[in-house]
């Protein structure tokens, strides 16, 4: 009696992660399959349920073991810390889904996949979500109309103040590249209309809150980007880091006098130091805790160039740990078996590593 206490006791403790598989006509089953399988999270301490059909993933796992020499995780023969939520959905038919092929059907799948995961975990039965790739015009096809799963994810949540955090851990130094982008997906000609003094300064809160909620860092320090070429050479390439955003920037320092932020650095020379921090010991120093760049490419072109098969989306602001890989469906290459896991790996053990840090914060701040 005394041993299965303390058992349960254990299971309570471990962080509960959602695995919802994403469009199953892409790559999703297939890195989930083998990201569960990958040595480096054999032996963490977590349950995982899976959300999709399961139908899909046995097919998708026999697939996988005719084409690859690994062993899989098989779904019918799941170990004890994995479970399948089997999902049905209304108007889909099996036959519908054909991998490789971005559909209605797959759309209405996927959806519905994603939508059951969150209400779940708004309900208290998970701590985190991590989420393979959707695709966006099987979405809009299946009458979903929804920028991405991030807006999806917001709009249960009850969540208007969100964010898209991109985290990369480095392989040569163990340092962690954080990029906070203030827009997101929209037309670059629509973006210095977007930004806005109350817009920086809700995305820098936002950014606070989280590297404290999430990272436990209290005394963050955060790099920021300018607008324009050379942040604007004074005026002569662009006004807005004169006109408002280092007028902003100098009344948040008075505001939030524990977080060090940096003037506008100029976007092309912004990445040079965690560049430097990414590959040499000698010179993480150089790099800050986070970086808020403007808009979508500013941001993600050096995430991608850095840590393409690590790069982990992070969305920041909801009640519950979100992540997710940094790239889409690869509808070429599904079923193929040459789907590379690396990125859902590093997505759920960050998932898990998120989760532990909010429940620590969450008991520290109750004290």
């Amino acid at each position: 009696m005394e041993m299965n206490v303390l058992r349960t006791s254990h299971r309570q403790k471990q962080p509960r992660i959602a695995l919802t598989i994403g469009d199953p006509a892409g790559i999703g089953m297939e890195i989930i399959l083998k990201a569960l399988n990958n040595p480096t999270l054999l032996d963490l301490d977590a349950i995982f349920t899976i959300f999709g059909d399961r139908q899909y993933l046995t097919q998708s796992y026999h697939l996988l073991k005719n084409q690859t020499d690994a062993s899989m995780v098989d779904p019918d023969r799941l170990p004890e810390h994995i479970k399948i939520v089997d999902i049905a959905v209304d108007g889909v038919d099996s036959k519908d889904i054909v991998l490789g092929l971005g559909n209605r059907a797959s759309g209405a799948a996927s959806f519905a996949y994603l939508d059951t995961a969150i209400a779940q975990t708004l309900a208290g039965k998970f701590e985190a979500i991590v989420t393979a790739p959707i695709a966006k015009s099987a979405w809009k096809q299946a009458e979903h109309n929804y920028a991405g799963q991030t807006e999806l994810l917001a709009e249960r949540s009850q969540i208007k103040d969100f964010g898209m955090l991109f985290v990369g851990k480095s392989p040569y130094t163990d340092w962690i590249f954080k990029t906070l982008l203030a827009t997101v997906h929209i037309p670059l000609s629509e973006v210095s209309q977007r930004l806005t003094p109350e817009l920086i300064e809700q995305k820098l809160d936002l950014l606070s809150r989280s590297l404290l909620q999430d990272f436990g860092i209290s005394n963050p320090r955060i790099a920021l980007s300018g607008i324009n070429p050379h942040s604007g050479e004074m005026g002569q390439l662009g006004r807005e880091e004169c006109d408002w955003l280092q007028p902003l920037i100098d009344r948040y320092r008075l505001k939030h006098p524990h977080v060090t932020i940096t003037n506008p650095i100029p976007p092309d020379t912004m990445w040079i130091n965690p560049a430097k921090a990414w590959r040499d010991r000698d010179r993480v120093h150089l790099g800050y805790d986070a970086y808020l760049a403007m808009y979508h490419d500013q941001g993600l072109i050096p995430v991608k160039l850095l840590a393409f098969d690590r790069a982990v989306n992070t969305t920041i602001g909801l009640p519950f740990v979100r992540t997710s890989p940094d790239h889409g469906t690869a509808f070429d290459i599904a079923g193929k078996g040459c789907a590379d896991p690396a990125s859902m790996v590093e997505s759920i053990k960050l998932a898990i590593e998120l989760a532990k840090i909010r429940k620590e914060t969450v008991s520290t701040q109750s004290l």
